[in-house]
């Protein structure tokens, strides 16, 4: 599992808020929900992303944004246009004096708007993403990113937009996976830019650091030494260590360390986990040596960080 896999591994989409905007002139809605992370693509008209701290974009149809939480931002006909509506945590829409908005269902499931016509349609994805390695790839975004239709000419806005109105069997579990792939691919499509993708995404691509990579990332457990993964990839010690330390930025080792402790800090989430079959799971002989690992990287021990209240959770 890699780490744009592990975006979306575990919690996935699930749970998801999706929603449908159709919207008509001048509209402006205040988005203060704290999601780690949203996906805005627009269906028919245009609309602004307007961010707190960041430069205001344009979307168009096709165009999607990915905007890393949880700063709040604003989407709107004109980036003057003052807010109408207030999302908040839990998806609960008001007024800008807190009035509670009703839904809309007259409208379609999972839609919401100022009129049937509606001049923008827009779709809204956001996801909770407490795990490691999900704020592991998230540190690598920027606050907001915007792919544009004309530069990877994907069919799935359009497949999104007329899956997010049905509402047949199986139907959640068609658009959790819909938007999965939406997000993975604008995330693809921008890290394929030059500079745009971080040192461990881009050494996935090298013939000898990305087998590297994947042997660490889908087998943690296995007793892995410098000399032992320079064998599986054909390569002398030496040159795997210099190569990896180089664009990976950091030893091979210290990596499967780091990937090891992300991966053992979301299992020991689970309601079920222990800490000796995860410290098993994860490569370590026991759970004291875990322990050890864990406290000293992370300042605290494996049952400590177990009750611990997520910090988005807060």
């Amino acid at each position: 599992m890699d780490l744009l896999t592990g975006l979306l591994d575990g919690p996935r989409a699930r749970g998801a808020f999706l929603l449908r905007s159709l919207l008509d002139p001048p509209f402006a809605l205040r988005i203060e929900d704290r999601a780690p992370l949203a996906v805005v693509a627009v269906v028919r008209g245009a609309a602004w992303v307007v961010p707190d701290e960041e430069t205001a974009e344009l979307l168009h149809p096709g165009d999607v944004a990915v905007l890393r939480g949880p700063d709040s931002y604003t989407v709107a006909d004109d980036p003057g246009t003052a807010p109408q509506v207030v999302i908040h945590p839990g998806q609960r829409c008001t007024t800008l004096r807190g009035e509670p908005l009703a839904a809309t269902p007259s409208l379609g499931v999972r839609t919401w708007g100022t009129g049937a016509a509606g001049d923008t349609v827009l779709l809204t994805g956001t996801y909770q993403l407490p795990g490691e390695i999900s704020r592991r790839l998230l540190a690598a975004l920027p606050a907001l990113l915007v792919v544009r239709a004309d530069e990877w000419h994907s069919p799935l806005v359009g497949l999104l937009a007329d899956e997010v109105v049905r509402d047949s069997p199986g139907q959640e579990a068609v658009l959790d996976r819909l938007l999965d792939l939406l997000l993975i691919a604008a995330l693809r499509s921008w890290f394929d830019r030059p500079g745009a993708a971080p040192s461990w995404y881009a050494a996935a691509g090298d013939p000898v650091v990305g087998p590297a990579l994947r042997l660490l990332q889908n087998d943690p457990a296995r007793p892995w030494t410098v000399a032992s993964l320079a064998a599986e990839v054909g390569v002398s010690r030496a040159a795997l260590a210099r190569r990896f330390t180089e664009l990976v930025g950091e030893p091979p080792m210290t990596f499967l360390t780091g990937w090891r402790l992300s991966l053992a800090a979301d299992l020991l989430r689970e309601p079920e986990a222990t800490v000796g079959a995860v410290a098993r799971q994860v490569g370590y002989g026991s759970p004291f040596s875990l322990s050890t690992a864990f406290r000293r990287v992370r300042g605290v021990s494996p049952r400590q960080h177990r009750t611990q209240v997520p910090a988005e959770d807060r």
